[in-house]
């Protein structure tokens, strides 16, 4: 069974000293010691008075000691807390919360304590063991939290030398793909020069050829009118002996 402990420094409104109310919390019942530092008091709430308690309230009777332990284990705004005087000097220490928007109290009688001094150094006791665990953890989280500080230090300076050899690996890489990259374009220009000049040389010697077949093909023509002339000269001159015969013939005809 799960056994919880606290403690409370409970300010009370219409008191002018605050006091202590240490718990004790079980799953099915709880205990209360109260002190004022000079007078102690005790409440020891059974199974039995906390069960009709919690089915006066409608409630489990575990949920009954959890909102208990939650008014009585820290101070809860907006709740009125009080410790007044009953009967044969016990007290009664009460507490208000609200529930689906109903203000309600919760009050039980604490008896005076058969030691109150007893008490009183228990929950002394209870509150330096607490102050001790306390620095204690406070101690280990800041030399945690130093140590973590000093991770993040070294992280951090480790991360910025990164970033500068990430900066100095990139200027040089790109330093690096510039002269490349210029001296690809230089081939490059230098290759496109070349091929523009080998097209002219290769356009010009194409015109050269066709100017020269042009000129062999005039020629040729030339030749051929002279040749296509020379027999028509022949037959004119053929063509024109052969009436003067004619008329030759005719003449000794014209004789006889």
């Amino acid at each position: 069974m799960e056994t919880r402990h606290t403690c409370l420094k409970l300010e009370i409104s219409d008191a002018t000293d605050p006091i202590f109310v240490k718990g004790t919390w079980f799953q099915t019942h709880f205990d209360l010691s109260i002190t004022d530092g000079l007078n102690a008091w005790l409440c020891n709430a059974s199974e039995e008075q906390v069960k009709d308690r919690a089915a006066q309230w409608d409630q489990p009777v575990t949920e009954y000691v959890k909102l208990a332990e939650r008014y009585l284990g820290f101070q809860q705004p907006g709740s009125v807390y009080g410790f007044t005087d009953a009967a044969d000097g016990c007290k009664r220490l009460s507490w208000t919360f609200e529930k689906e928007g109903t203000k309600l109290e919760w009050r039980w009688k604490c008896g005076p304590a058969p030691n109150s001094k007893k008490v009183t150094a228990g929950i002394l006791d209870f509150l330096m063991d607490a102050n001790i665990r306390l620095s204690d953890e406070v101690v280990t989280k800041t030399q945690s939290f130093e140590r973590l500080k000093v991770e993040a230090e070294k992280c951090l300076a480790q991360s910025e030398r990164f970033k500068n050899e990430k900066v100095e690996f990139e200027s040089a890489i790109y330093s690096k793909f510039l002269g490349v990259l210029n001296s690809k374009k230089s081939k490059l220009r230098e290759l496109r020069d070349k091929l523009s000049k080998q097209a002219v040389m290769g356009d010009l010697q194409q015109e050269e050829e066709e100017s020269t077949d042009k000129t062999e093909s005039f020629d040729e023509g030339t030749d051929d009118d002279k040749s296509e002339e020379e027999p028509a000269k022949d037959i004119t001159s053929t063509s024109i002996g052969v009436p003067a015969s004619r008329a030759r013939g005719r003449k000794r005809i014209s004789r006889k």
